[in-house]
């Protein structure tokens, strides 16, 4: 059988920075034709970025994105790549979008993958399935395509699929399988959560078996806004076996040789084993569109065979931690800042929002603040100057007691007024450090406090970017105690101090305060919450599941009354299946409440 060196780029653009997605597209497949690469592929709308949004309805964008792909066709050829195929994401459009007047049901615009050879673009697809669920919303956006490419490249057919076309049984890959294909291409814009990575390998295996071909899987890595992409690129043979795999969360060129079937070869026939019984039977009605870029087969590389590795899984605390520091560095690199700053209280949320910015940032790109009142306990400031000797971060203290005093000697406030007046002056001090050293404020809100609405506006919620806001309370806490034993693991100091791990939370906004004074202990919270918000369970689910009917009242109705609170939130990684914002998405006004939620 033929011998294909396929090169998959697990890269990080940039959404709309055409110009410099371009540069990375050929930067990279110098590289791979270095490494002696004859096939080099690039995630889904690797040109424009994903996901690109309402810039889907601008004509200007549009235009620079059909546009960009030949250029780019060209600019490969002039680098002396012109004669290996590139297959490239990006931005079609064969007619207007949906909002226009002139739209025609069948055209507009396309999320489509191009093969760029010879200085043109020689073939297109357009993604068939396109996911309208969770934090997608490309009904709203593309026009499906219709036909399977299959392309010719070295004497081996190869199919072009697009992500979603993965998850979902039928089309593409039942196509793929009667177009007797020995290669199925499936470019990704995959967003990671929890997990996932242990759902895709299943995945793959039943779509090569339904192809019955290799299938070779690249997705994208890095932060978009909420979005973090994994990577977790790899490449599964037809009967299911893993040839390879590329780490998570970082840039990787997978290179590998594969023995594939040549074109005029009989379909090979693959049994439907246990992972790949879905979808085998699904209606077909796609057509094929075959182009030849090579028809005889490639001579094989010169040297040692290519193995792309198999990449150990990490554990789950430090999938998620990899997860948030990537996060965190992409949206504050992209939009062009260079160092954040947030308030360190000494307690566990804030540590760990500092432990996770020095990993992304360095501690030299770091500011601490703590912002001492008149309730602030000594612990909690020997805490918080510990944890900033312990990273290196820039560690100030700015005292809020003299500021907040005119305050009350000017107005008349009581109670939870004066306890929010002390939340909003400390987002003010840090708001002003942003504006006169130009940082982007972290806010440290976790997503047991935000899903009940223990914050305060403009106060402790302030902020540019939350990098735990998917994150439950008793999550924070394994988190921190995980990062603490890699870094024993490695030999260094643990970053935060073990008094912030242990001793009880509390916002220290009047004498002796306690979370457990507002909410009930965030072991029973969570077990709620997550039934409630990830889960959408009802109240007669959450109290089957062994939750005590009354705190089940009590905890839905926060939850309820919090929405307002939740949509002027800073945006923050997504982690979960269920988000607060892109996959959450409630009314403000709403009168709906789960039966005895009242």
């Amino acid at each position: 059988m033929p011998t294909l060196r396929i090169a998959l780029a697990q890269v990080n653009p940039t959404v709309g920075d055409l110009p410099g997605n371009a540069r990375m597209v050929r930067d990279f497949t110098r590289a791979a034709v270095d490494a002696g690469g004859q096939l080099i592929v690039f995630p889904e709308m690797m040109l424009t970025g994903y996901p690109v949004e309402d810039l889907v309805f601008r004509d200007s964008f549009v235009v620079a994105a059909r546009a960009g792909i030949r250029r780019l066709a060209a600019e490969l050829a002039a680098d002396g790549f012109g004669e290996v195929p590139v297959l490239v994401g990006y931005l079609d459009a064969d007619g207007p979008a949906a909002i226009s007047s002139q739209a025609d049901p069948g055209r507009g615009p396309r999320n489509a993958l191009a093969v760029l050879h010879g200085g043109a673009v020689v073939a297109t697809y357009f993604k068939h399935h396109l996911p309208n669920y969770g934090v997608f919303d490309e009904d709203r956006y593309f026009v499906p395509g219709t036909a399977l490419t299959v392309v010719r490249i070295g004497g081996i057919d190869v199919a072009l699929t697009i992500c979603e076309d993965l998850w979902q049984a039928g089309g593409p890959f039942t196509a793929a399988r009667r177009a007797g294909v020995g290669l199925v291409v499936t470019v990704n814009g995959s967003p990671y959560e929890l997990d996932k990575d242990d759902a895709r390998l299943p995945l793959v295996r039943r779509r090569a078996a339904e192809a019955g071909a290799t299938v070779a899987y690249v997705n994208l890595v890095g932060g978009q806004d909420e979005l973090v992409f994994d990577g977790d690129s790899m490449i599964v043979a037809a009967d299911g076996t893993l040839l390879a795999r590329a780490p998570q969360f970082v840039e990787h060129l997978l290179l590998h040789d594969l023995e594939l079937p040549a074109a005029d070869a009989p379909v090979q026939d693959v049994t439907a084993g246990p992972e790949a019984t879905a979808g085998t039977d699904v209606e077909d009605e796609m057509g094929i569109d075959r182009v030849v870029v090579s028809d005889s087969p490639s001579s094989a590389p010169a040297g040692a065979p290519a193995a792309g590795g198999l990449a150990e899984p990490p554990s789950t605390e430090a999938e998620i931690w990899s997860a948030l520091v990537l996060g965190l560095r992409d949206y504050v690199r992209k939009n062009g800042f260079s160092s954040v700053v947030l308030g360190l209280s000494g307690g566990i949320d804030s540590a760990v929002v500092a432990a996770i910015a020095v990993d992304a940032l360095g501690a030299d790109q770091v500011v601490g603040v703590s912002l001492p009142s008149q309730f602030s306990s000594e612990h909690s400031r020997s805490d918080a100057a510990e944890l900033a000797k312990r990273t290196g971060l820039d560690y100030r203290v700015e005292p809020i007691q003299p500021m907040v005093d005119p305050f009350l000697a000017n107005i008349s406030l009581s109670g939870l007024a004066v306890e929010n007046l002390q939340a909003r002056v400390r987002g003010v001090i840090l708001m002003a450090l942003s504006n006169q050293e130009g940082h982007l404020v972290l806010t440290t809100g976790n997503k047991s406090e935000l899903a009940v609405g223990y914050s305060t506006l403009y106060g402790d919620s302030v902020g540019g970017f939350n990098p735990i806001k998917d994150v439950w309370k008793s999550l924070v806490w394994r988190l921190a105690e995980w990062r603490n034993s890699d870094a024993a693991r490695r030999g260094e100091e643990p970053p935060i101090p073990e008094n912030s791990i242990a001793k009880p939370p509390s916002a220290e906004l009047r004498p002796g305060q306690l979370d457990t004074d507002s909410l009930p202990d965030y072991a029973i919270l969570d077990g709620v919450l997550t039934g409630y918000i990830d889960g959408d369970a009802g109240r007669d689910e959450l109290i089957a599941a062994g939750h005590d009917p009354e705190l089940v009242d009590r905890v839905l109705r926060m939850v309820d009354l919090a929405e307002y609170k939740r949509r002027q939130s800073a945006p923050g990684t997504k982690i979960s299946i269920k988000a607060f914002g892109r996959d959450r998405r409630l009314p403000i006004t709403n009168r709906w409440r789960e039966p005895g939620d009242r």
